[in-house]
């Protein structure tokens, strides 16, 4: 990262006294040991103590404290519940890292327009669980639903194993309330699907915290499936799981959700939640099909009779709810159930095409070899979302550089075959510095003119995302010279 700005940090103690006047009581913390508990975010390996921490209450006292930064030229990095894996929300040393904990309400549940208007602190499955009483439901679900916030969701474009058929963030968010850098106060979106002019929703969701604080998030609710059944099915190979996946989605059939695990991610996940995996099996598919009894029905026996065809060593389908959320409970445990393997390990995520699922998986396999590190393999398999789990120990010299470089690998790799580095976890630190392995530098330069556009003197959450710093005035004047953009590099941690 940057190094810190000595000038802001020698006014650190008025900064501190400025911040308490705006959010009075317990909103500011600056002692050394409360500081520490944000020093980092779900990614872990890259820790820095911030500035200070403050914790509004209300989306005026937001509008004051980027007013104040914006006119002392402090940077701000906001954070949600901090479970980005990343480094979304990694703190800066010379920053105001805004927590927004305490924006934990949910404000309205309008059943009529099947939306519901939410504070960005509202955990994921908090609104899910405010409107089940009316047949409702959010349908995005990322893993750690249970904690992750709907404002982190908004920045990051979280997904989750259901997001094949409904959609990620931005399909399911109708509406944001956004504080600017200079304190200002708008509303993009509402309850209703489409805005006119400019789709600035569409360019917010996803941002990373890089154009604005959002304070206020409308999301849509759809009615719950009349039924649902999940289907564990086993195969040889993680090859074979692959190619059933594409029969599957060439077949026309749409599943709820479709996920593919690893052997040694069936293997943690099992001993972890006892879900009833098949251990023989190479690779696991689970896939979900809902709609009414005789739909389900009938598409549970049209996908058993495709693993069949693809060589599938076992086919179980859940006979009861209990039974489903059974064998969902076990993949939404794989990266806690992983943990166990190994003291420390690097969560990847990148996408690549349905088609390349086994030339992918059987390259990843090959690089384990070559860096001496075991993977688990965990993805969303209908829209080709790997995670895979490079496990590692921070105590040996070296294993977390080689983890990373072998992050790295996959993630060129990913692009190599037509995929994208990210799916739902965002660019961060984690992948700012691949950036150029997907993007040109006349790709980026435009991406960081919108970024201009609403932060000029790149206050909001700088270092995270583009592989370079420079000023907005600067940018504007800049063009290609032999064929690239002369931007200077951001240091490795």
């Amino acid at each position: 990262m940057p190094k810190p700005d000595q000038a802001v940090l020698s006014r650190r103690a008025d900064i501190v006294e400025a911040l308490k006047g705006i959010v009075p009581g317990d909103g500011v913390i600056d002692s050394d040991i409360e500081r520490r508990g944000f020093e980092c975010d779900a990614l872990t390996a890259y820790r820095q103590l911030p500035m200070v921490v403050v914790l509004p209450q209300t989306t005026a006292q937001v509008a004051k404290i980027l007013r104040y930064c914006k006119d002392n030229n402090i940077k701000v990095v906001p954070r949600g519940a901090g479970t980005s894996l990343s480094g979304g929300a990694l703190p800066l040393a010379d920053g105001v890292l805004l927590g927004l904990g305490k924006f934990n309400r949910i404000l309205e549940i309008d059943v009529a327009n099947r939306c519901v208007v939410a504070q960005p602190g509202v955990t994921n499955l908090g609104i899910t669980q405010a409107v089940q009483w009316e047949g409702l439901y959010y349908a995005p679900d990322p893993s750690s639903q249970i904690a992750c916030t709907i404002g982190g969701n908004v920045a990051e474009n979280s997904g989750g194993v259901h997001c094949l058929k409904y959609g990620l963030t931005t399909n399911n968010v109708l509406g944001v309330e956004l504080v600017t850098v200079n304190g200002d106060i708008v509303r993009l979106g509402g309850k209703h699907f489409d805005a006119g002019a400019y789709d600035l929703l569409g360019v917010i969701v996803g941002s990373e915290g890089l154009l604005g604080v959002v304070t206020e998030v409308t999301v849509r609710v759809l009615p719950a499936p009349a039924g649902a059944r999940a289907l564990l099915i086993g195969f040889p190979s993680v090859e074979s799981a692959g190619a059933c996946v594409a029969a599957v989605i060439g077949a026309g059939i749409i599943p709820g959700g479709m996920e593919i695990m690893d052997k040694l991610a069936i293997e943690a996940a099992e001993a972890f939640v006892h879900a009833g995996y098949p251990m023989n099996a190479e690779a696991l598919l689970i896939v979900e099909l809902d709609g009414c009894a005789v739909e389900v029905d009938q598409l549970v026996s049209a996908v058993e009779a495709m693993a069949t065809s693809h060589g599938a060593t076992s086919c179980r389908a859940s006979q009861s709810e209990e039974e489903r959320l059974l064998f969902w409970a076990g993949r939404k445990a794989a990266f806690p159930a992983v943990g166990r393997l190994a003291p420390d390990y690097y969560c990847m995520d990148g996408t690549i095409p349905r088609k390349e699922i086994g030339r992918v998986l059987t390259c990843i396999k090959q690089m384990e070899a070559r860096y001496g590190l075991q993977v688990a393999n965990v993805f969303h398999a209908g829209d080709g979302n790997l995670h895979p789990l490079i496990l590692y120990d921070a105590n040996k010299p070296g294993e977390l550089e080689r983890a990373e470089a072998f992050g790295d690998d996959i993630l060129r790799l990913c692009v190599e075959v037509g995929g994208v580095l990210t799916g739902e976890h965002g660019v961060g630190v984690e992948k700012r510095d691949l950036m150029g392995t997907m993007f040109n530098d006349s790709d980026l330069r435009q991406q960081l003119l919108l970024k201009c556009a609403f932060d000029p003197e790149s206050l909001l959450n700088p270092g995270k995302v583009f592989p370079q710093l420079c000023r907005c005035a600067e940018l504007g004047r800049m063009h290609v010279q032999g064929g690239k953009l002369r931007f200077p590099s951001l240091p490795r941690f």
